[in-house]
């Protein structure tokens, strides 16, 4: 009985690499939605740079995530990602990977209200926090470590320039730039590797 439930549990996570490795493939681990959050960030950076008040850059930052999904779709049609994966049980789960990240923005709105100078902080802090599940969901390191590079690298950016808040967005999309063109990386050696297979 050990012997089958071991084998049984050795093809479900066969299965489940199976699953992962199709949508890294099908939906190019997503770089659609990386580089179109690193121009949005790009933006931010010029909002910080502007001569506003605090609030009014806080607003005018988070109206402008508002072009992510049509940004998004542009690129993906660019690039020729896929956005939905028929058949594939882990289809729906970039989705709700996604859909956490909204649970942390009543913090933004307390310092919307209360803190406006952290609120680049804030917002990067939960940019690069939610990318963390998604090293598993594509199996890419890439998104494991820039969940911790862009938390950290804003927080030292406030600590070290407070008074240049323009810093932390512009660092922001930095490292989402380098993090696309290392998801595109990934990606193509998982297209080489399964040629490789496929001719094996």
């Amino acid at each position: 009985m050990k012997t089958t439930t071991t084998t049984l549990n050795a093809h479900q996570i066969e299965l489940l690499d199976e699953w992962r490795t199709e949508l890294s493939i099908r939906c190019k681990n997503g770089i659609n939605f990386i580089f179109a959050a690193t121009l949005i960030w790009a933006g931010i950076a010029l909002i910080w740079n502007l001569e506003l008040s605090l609030y009014n850059q806080s607003i005018l930052t988070f109206s402008i995530s508002g072009l992510m999904l049509p940004l998004a779709w542009v690129f993906g049609k660019i690039m020729k990602t896929a956005w939905n994966v028929e058949g594939n049980p882990l289809n729906k789960v970039g989705l709700i990977f996604n859909i956490g990240q909204l649970f942390y923005f009543p913090f933004l709105f307390i310092l919307l209200g209360n803190k406006p100078e952290y609120f680049a902080l804030g917002y990067a802090i939960i940019t690069g926090a939610h990318f963390f599940p998604y090293a598993w969901y594509y199996k890419t390191n890439w998104f494991g470590a820039f969940a911790g590079i862009i938390p950290f690298g804003s927080w030292m950016l406030s600590i070290y320039f407070p008074e240049m808040i323009g810093l932390i967005p512009a660092f922001v999309s930095g490292c989402l730039g380098i993090l696309g063109v290392g998801l595109v990386r990934d990606y193509r050696l998982k297209i080489g590797q399964g040629n490789q297979d496929a001719i094996l």
